[in-house]
């Protein structure tokens, strides 16, 4: 049978059936050896073949290709990254932002970038700079409900991440969109027992518009600092407001960090691509440069 895992936890894998009917629970499964064998391990978000062994117990039989995966937390499959900011309480630095934008466009995945706490200011900076470098970008308040309704059509059947800065007000946009969220996750972590397991528990939670939130209880949804940058030869395309610049410079092999003849750093100076954007990408580039080849985990 076809199914989704939904939650993994201490070597057990809960997969939700494609034909399991109404509120049936996930079937617990344990996957095939093999699997250990090639390197592969299951990941929540993954679409799987598994094989009944008994009343509500089974076992993994293959992984289906994924579109992308994630090591902090481990999740496959995200369509979309809900990236939150703030200009006030905290000020949120847009290099956060530019830093997980990055990641997610390297890998496949949709972004959209929440202004949030719009009540008490208006975040007209960050909201410039996202709109004019091509993401969907909303101004959100939990308190007023700005946003809130096109951010849930926005979302609507998708796997979803949120991730942002603490104290940036995650919590209170999942409370906004959907009603009793942060206590059904704090339900799920009292269960686990707080502290135990839940680095590497993981759960994708339905919400009524249709989209699934990947989360970990007790965490923010992504541990950014251990998030993968992409090599460093690939980070321009990482950047998506770079695109039309790209392949017009002088050196076929121009870095954009201070060449010559380059087209990223005319089209900075011209007002083209924000000035936050590109100083990003050469602090990414930079940091994408000074790892080794063999410190890098490959996917």
């Amino acid at each position: 049978m076809d199914g989704e895992i939904i939650r993994a936890l201490a070597g057990f894998y809960y997969v939700q059936g494609d034909n399991q009917e109404g509120d049936a629970p996930p079937v617990e499964c344990r996957a095939r050896g093999r699997f250990r064998k090639d390197g592969t391990s299951p990941l929540v978000g993954d679409r799987v073949t598994f094989s009944m062994t008994g009343a509500g117990k089974g076992v993994i039989e293959t992984i289906y290709p994924r579109r992308n995966l994630f090591v902090r937390p481990p999740v496959a499959n995200v369509d979309c990254m809900i990236v939150l900011g703030s200009g006030v309480n905290p000020i949120t630095d847009p290099f956060l932002i530019d830093r997980i934008t990055a990641i997610a466009d390297s890998k496949d995945c949709e972004v959209i970038v929440c202004v949030n706490k719009s009540d008490l200011h208006r975040g007209d900076d960050l909201f410039a700079i996202y709109t004019a470098a091509g993401f969907c970008t909303i101004r959100t308040s939990a308190k007023t409900g700005e946003g809130i309704d096109l951010l849930r059509s926005a979302i609507s059947g998708k796997v979803c991440a949120f991730v942002g800065n603490s104290g940036v007000g995650k919590s209170s946009v999942l409370n906004a969109l959907e009603p009793g969220f942060t206590l059904k996750t704090a339900a799920v972590s009292e269960k686990l027992g707080r502290g135990r397991h839940t680095t590497r528990h993981v759960e994708l939670f339905p919400l009524s518009c249709g989209a699934k939130m990947a989360d970990t209880p007790g965490f923010s949804s992504f541990d950014i600092e251990k998030m993968d940058l992409t090599i460093k030869e690939d980070l321009q395309y990482a950047f998506r407001d770079f695109a039309p610049y790209i392949g017009q410079c002088q050196f076929r092999d121009c870095a954009h960090v201070g060449e010559l003849g380059c087209a990223v750093i005319a089209a900075l100076e011209r007002g083209e691509i924000q000035r936050t954007r590109y100083e990003s990408y050469v602090r990414l580039y930079n940091q994408a440069k000074a790892i080794k080849p063999w410190e890098r985990r490959r996917e």
